[in-house]
């Protein structure tokens, strides 16, 4: 029987679609769902919300959305940095964060299914429990989802060692533009049947389906690590350090750049008593076995050393050392209590470290822009974060032109525009000037082959020139 409260139109067609309660049309609700953490970035008002708790939940909703030519934005936990997850006027938000379901963990296999709303600490704990380890460990692993680090194929801080989420995603189920549910990928350890196109999704950031399910490769329980700190008097010694590190032939767990404002900022937050006599400290880790830990350990620190430490020790205080890693993780909401914070994620060759920290001490100083920096230091992966008193308009100014200086510099050092976060909205002038127009087309032809409406996140990554 035709319900007559319901509304004609695509939000009346997904409220008879869907189970009730999963629709939201109010928009004191959909507006907490319109944009991610990316400041500055533009973003719309959707239509609606739809939260999806089933694979053919999503499925009905990319059909509805497709008969009406409704654009679908995915939204995992909304703790992008790149504006990935915003909201396009008159879309669809299909928020997949009540999809929490760990569907199998096989410690013979030694993989996982998921489904892409399970938060990333959350597999990673259920791991442990059986003896196994998922290495991708991004910042924002308390909150982040396996599905939103698929899309931007998030990386972390054990990735200077272990690799990236595409290391690690075996497989995939999503819905296509057509509405199709399918699968894509394997289960067995080797496979190159056809195209890669679980490769293809991971980090295309929502913009060639809408991912139901992920299929992730384990590794078995690692060893206890050593750690090492390290002291510095300027980024550019810890550049040093990093780069010595590099030459010296190590391979360590982690190495972690924090400066001074960020531990201040932490410690102001949580009191957990963090020492800000230096102005940076470089956190490292070992994760070698028995006596070779020993020797890789003590070798960092003399990396650190030779880099220009003012002191540098092996940690025997594994609370200690735990602490200092977890101000890392706290870092960014730290210091977005301060002001709006402009996060940048640049990574650059392991040689350039040095020089593009430089670099940026330089372009903070000529934009008149507090630039704090944490890094993925052993990979590269820079995350220089611009911070600007809050309403402060020429500030705000100045750190955009700050941001897009530091893009072009990182590029000039042969380095990418993003080394994890994606490039959703801020980055896509960046990934243009990085890959030139013959692979822009490339990009823009997979689009347009795979979503030819541009139902899905219409305007993220590969812009299209207009009309």
């Amino acid at each position: 029987m035709h319900d007559e409260t319901i509304p004609e139109g695509p939000a009346g067609d997904l409220l008879r679609a869907l189970p009730p309660g999963r629709v939201l049309t109010d928009p004191d609700a959909t507006g907490r769902y319109a944009h991610d953490h990316a400041e500055w970035a533009p973003y719309g008002t959707p239509l609606a919300v739809v939260r999806a708790r089933t694979a053919e939940e999503v499925r009905r909703t990319v059909a509805v959305c497709r008969e009406h030519g409704v654009p679908v934005v995915t939204r995992g936990a909304g703790t992008g940095l790149s504006g990935g997850a915003n909201a396009v006027d008159g879309c669809v938000v299909l928020s997949t964060e009540a999809m929490t379901a760990i569907k199998e963990l096989d410690p013979v296999e030694r993989l996982a299914v998921v489904e892409p709303g399970v938060v990333n600490e959350t597999l990673r704990a259920a791991c442990a429990e059986r003896g196994l380890w998922y290495p991708p460990d991004p910042a924002s692993a308390p909150w982040s989802t396996i599905g939103g680090n698929v899309a931007t194929n998030a990386g972390g801080l054990c990735c200077v060692k272990y690799g990236v989420t595409r290391d690690y995603v075996l497989g995939l189920e999503f819905v296509t533009a057509r509405g199709d549910l399918v699968r894509v990928g394997r289960r067995t350890a080797k496979g190159v049947a056809g195209y890669d196109l679980t490769s293809l999704l991971v980090g295309s950031e929502g913009t060639l389906g809408v991912i139901t399910e992920v299929t992730v490769r384990l590794r078995p329980a690692r060893q206890p690590e050593h750690t090492v700190a390290g002291y510095f008097s300027s980024v550019v010694d810890a550049g040093r350090a990093v780069a010595a590190v590099a030459a010296a032939g190590l391979t360590p767990s982690a190495l972690e750049l924090v400066d001074r404002h960020c531990l201040k900022a932490v410690d102001e937050w949580k009191r957990m008593g963090l020492s800000t006599e230096a102005e940076v400290v470089l956190l490292g880790r070992t994760d070698a076995p028995g006596a070779a830990g020993d020797l890789e350990a003590e070798e960092m620190r003399r990396c650190f050393e030779a880099g220009g430490a003012t002191y540098a020790v092996r940690s025997t205080d594994q609370r200690e050392a735990d602490a200092l890693f977890e101000a890392r993780r706290l870092a960014y909401p730290a210091l977005e209590r301060l002001g709006p914070v402009l996060t940048e994620d640049i990574c650059v060759p392991k040689a350039a470290v040095p020089e593009m920290l430089g670099r940026i001490d330089a372009i903070a100083e000529r934009h008149d822009t507090l630039i704090a920096n944490i890094a993925h230091a052993g990979d590269g992966n820079l995350h220089p974060l611009l911070i600007t008193p809050p309403g402060d308009e020429a500030a705000r100014r100045r750190a955009q032109a700050a941001f897009h200086e530091i893009i072009a510099e990182a590029l000039e050092l042969g380095g990418t525009v993003t080394g994890e976060h994606g490039v959703g909205l801020l980055k896509r002038d960046g990934l243009s000037a990085e890959v030139g127009p013959e692979v822009l087309d490339l990009n823009r032809a997979i689009k347009d082959a795979l979503d030819p409406e541009h139902l899905f996140n219409p305007g993220k990554v590969v812009a299209y020139a207009a009309g």
